[in-house]
């Protein structure tokens, strides 16, 4: 099944490799996690639509309002797995199940105390992650350029341009993340 999955994948997009996806998908997921417990989900935004967006930024503004910190610390990701690949009209859509390890707590944004949760024993999570690329993609170039003001940008460290603030639009290039399920 997975080998006819991929199969599948390779013969819509020809520079497809499992192995380079599953690494960028890792990375992905470490550097939201990341994002949330830090509170700097802007410099991620770039790697998710705006549904995924909101859902995350409301989860941090109700962390904020509570002066929270949410901590995933030893975070990994165990394992990645294509589940399902699909093809609309606009896009090529992949399912993928991500187990994922990490001390889950809260601490206090103030005091840096312990407030609640797991920090003794990482807990193990079952994510399901659907990311979307569309099928008239831009190849991107070894160099990125900011739209706004064409400075270099490196978007796997943060997809904001450091001198004018313009967001990366990943989505023209490259597979976003469009929903995200733990369970």
């Amino acid at each position: 099944m997975k080998n006819q999955i991929i199969k599948e994948i390779i013969k819509f997009d020809s520079n497809f490799n499992e192995a380079t996806f599953k690494s960028y998908i890792d990375n992905i997921f470490v550097k939201i996690y990341s994002a949330v417990m830090y509170d700097e989900l802007d410099t991620v935004k770039h790697f998710m639509n705006e549904t995924v967006y909101t859902k995350l930024k409301l989860k941090q503004d109700e962390l904020n309002q509570k002066n929270l910190r949410q901590m995933y610390d030893e975070l990994n990701v165990k394992s990645t797995e294509i589940i399902d690949f699909k093809v609309t009209e606009e896009e090529f859509i992949i399912t993928v199940k991500l187990t994922s390890r990490y001390l889950d707590y809260f601490l206090d944004k103030e005091t840096g105390d312990f407030v609640s949760g797991n920090n003794q024993t990482r807990v193990e999570k079952e994510n399901i992650l659907t990311l979307t690329k569309k099928r008239d993609f831009l190849m991107q170039k070894a160099v990125r350029k900011c739209p706004g003001c064409g400075a270099s940008l490196s978007v796997n460290t943060k997809g904001i341009c450091d001198y004018c603030g313009t967001t990366y639009n990943l989505e023209a290039y490259d597979y976003i993340l469009t929903n995200l399920i733990t369970q």
